[in-house]
């Protein structure tokens, strides 16, 4: 549930949620221009679900704080804001590297924001007992990587979740069955440490027990870089070499579910020139069998009276 936090409260939510492995974006108010609602210093959390968890600014910029927030977490890049009115912006000259937001806000304030991605670390899950294995997890978390160590008969229905990063190093004791039930969790990654062919071998062991074919065939082995000849505890360190490269592609997500970020249609207001989500929260009005999204029920007010005013402007 979202909520009002201020201080030092916003900072022990984000601490919560990293353990958690949720992704998120903090924002910080670097700089306000009265009377807006924003305090220099003011900062709020913004989860990929759009859950806000503290305070920068009134109606009109949450909606923005939200919309480039989960673009933050999306991209896992930072960005910087200028909210204003939309005279005012057309006659700054906006630095290089800001992105420029009109906003129809009534008390004609103006703020910065800085909105910066959380780099929750991976949930690397080993299973196995081996050298390899334990090297593995030693070398991931001196990276901060959050690692679960298990063996094959230790293994419960909890212990691996969608958004985990699984390695299955058993190296033959029961490869077949800890695999099949790893699958079953449909984890974002799963490498099995072993050849081709005893990898080849176990996947078509559970393909014949009806395993989802999709899903054996995202199970990586050999899994890890390619080094050459090398000792088993040198396999860990090709092993991490994959994840890291993996992530640093992007290609392996840090979230809870390594789910994408949902896309949100927008719309630009025709009142006022604000951009809004495309959705019922943002007063829709239907006019000539076309619907209108507006910042606040005043901007719909004015559009609902004379929407062939508002719309010649569009075309001049």
């Amino acid at each position: 549930m979202s909520g009002i936090l201020d201080g030092w409260a916003v900072m022990e939510r984000a601490l919560e949620l990293s353990r958690q492995g949720e992704a998120f974006a903090l924002a910080t108010v670097v700089w306000r221009d009265a009377p807006s609602s924003g305090q220099d210093g003011a900062r709020a959390i913004v989860t990929a679900d759009g859950e806000v968890y503290g305070f920068v600014g009134g109606a009109c910029a949450e909606p923005v704080l939200i919309r480039e927030a989960r673009e933050v977490i999306a991209t896992g890049e930072s960005r910087l804001l200028w909210l204003g009115q939309p005279d005012e912006l057309a006659e700054l000259h906006v630095p290089s590297g800001v992105t420029a937001v009109p906003i129809a806000c009534q008390s004609d304030g103006a703020l910065q924001l800085f909105i910066e991605p959380a780099h929750t670390a991976p949930r690397l899950v080993v299973i196995g007992r081996s050298p390899m294995a334990v090297t593995l997890a030693r070398l991931a978390e001196a990276l901060d990587w959050k690692v679960t160590s298990v063996d094959g008969d230790q293994l419960s229905d909890d212990t691996v979740t969608p958004s985990s990063v699984v390695v299955v190093a058993t190296q033959g004791h029961g490869d077949e069955d800890v695999l099949e039930r790893v699958l079953a969790a449909d984890p974002q990654y799963v490498g099995l440490v072993a050849s081709r062919r005893r990898g080849e071998a176990v996947t078509g062991y559970l393909a014949d027990r009806g395993v989802d074919r999709g899903r054996l065939d995202r199970v990586r082995f050999p899994v890890g870089l390619d080094l050459g000849s090398t000792s088993h505890r040198e396999i860990a360190v090709a092993v991490l070499a994959e994840l890291v490269q993996l992530r640093a592609a992007g290609e392996l997500s840090a979230g809870r579910g390594g789910a994408p970020v949902p896309a949100v249609e927008t719309a630009i207001d025709p009142v006022c020139g604000m951009t809004v989500d495309a959705t019922d929260a943002s007063h829709p009005f239907e006019h000539d069998g076309r619907t209108y999204y507006f910042c606040c029920p005043g901007c719909r007010h004015a559009f609902s009276k004379a929407p062939a005013d508002f719309l010649a402007q569009e075309t001049t």
